[in-house]
């Protein structure tokens, strides 16, 4: 079995985890003010670049 040879310090540890964290995913807002990711169709009017590529029915 693995066992550590030396006590790894605070700092090396912190050094060792800085690149563990998540990414915050990106956000932009869609000519209808709804946050969408970049590059996709917004869920809420169905539009792509200003353009209509999914219909979506205005009941809900």
């Amino acid at each position: 079995m693995a066992v550590q040879q030396n006590k790894k310090s605070r700092s090396r540890k912190g050094m060792r985890r800085s690149h563990d964290h998540i990414a915050v995913p990106s956000v932009i807002f869609c000519s209808c003010g709804e946050p969408t990711l970049p590059h996709r169709v917004c869920p809420a009017c169905g539009k792509y670049k200003g353009r209509t590529v999914i219909e979506q029915n205005k009941a809900q």
